[in-house]
């Protein structure tokens, strides 16, 4: 569609073995209930925050694994010419694992960047799903990229996406934290994995009213705390975890000022 907006981080996909068990932890942990949709494709299950979609989950199957996918979360970014960006991701070196129509949704493709992050794109038939304005509770606000070259990484999404740099940040000897927007929008940041960690992965984070009280939930339902909580540059906390299935998230909570109480979103004052 040409008034899709190019770039925006629109769906968020969950693939495990046992769809019940992710339903009854990812509902404790951020709160989320489960629908299913009847579309023309058969039915689907959505992630709902409240009355809003913000995502969606799939039965990863025993072929799925044995082809080596693991129990994942899949970021969806819109364009308005899904072709034209898979045409573009294979000119700057990316690859292409998977494309597909679907009656009511849109096209969407499977991709990779060049150093190996996998994401996917979605041109939709109708309204973009998402909006670009700050990340409510439940909602996924942040969305990190493991690479092997976070300067040649960064260029590639530029390009694709037009996301920008904004600011930086050096960690030492873990090297450079680049984040990135869309526009005025911050979406994540982009920096080179450390060696113990096997793959190029993203990680998206979901907001959560208390990252403490998420983290024991994560432990208490089965789950793994991998890092943190910990305080961020500008108060916020994190915590990156691992479900009980396998699959990789993180929480994150934001912290307002009582000065700064007027522009932080109702459901954290």
């Amino acid at each position: 569609m040409a008034d899709t907006p190019n770039g925006r981080l629109c769906w968020h996909e969950l693939m495990v073995p046992n769809m019940d068990a992710a339903k009854e932890f990812y509902g404790r942990v951020a709160g989320w209930t489960t629908t299913v949709w009847e579309g023309a494709a058969g039915p689907y299950t959505m992630w709902m925050n409240g009355e809003t979609p913000v995502g969606g989950m799939m039965t990863l199957t025993e072929e799925q694994q044995k082809h080596g996918t693991p129990p994942c979360w899949l970021a969806y970014v819109s364009t308005p010419d899904a072709n034209g960006t898979v045409a573009k991701i294979k000119e700057l070196g990316g690859g292409v694992i998977h494309e597909m129509a679907v009656p009511e949704v849109g096209r969407f493709a499977v991709v990779s960047d060049p150093q190996g992050g996998v994401f996917a794109v979605l041109e939709p038939e109708s309204d973009t799903p998402g909006h670009d304005g700050p990340p409510g509770v439940g909602e996924f606000s942040w969305h990190e990229l493991a690479t092997t070259d976070w300067e040649a990484a960064m260029p590639f999404y530029a390009e694709v996406f037009g996301w920008q740099e904004s600011s930086r940040m050096d960690m030492g000897e873990a090297g450079i934290y680049q984040m990135f927007g869309r526009g005025a929008h911050p979406l994540g940041g982009i920096f080179n994995k450390p060696p113990e960690m096997p793959v190029v992965a993203w990680l998206m984070y979901v907001r959560v009213p208390d990252v403490n009280v998420a983290v024991e939930t994560v432990k208490e339902l089965g789950g793994k705390v991998l890092h943190g909580p910990m305080e961020v540059p500008g108060g916020d906390f994190i915590a990156s975890c691992q479900d009980p299935q396998g699959a990789y998230f993180a929480v994150h909570a934001v912290t307002c000022a009582e000065e700064q109480e007027d522009d932080c979103p109702d459901d954290s004052k």
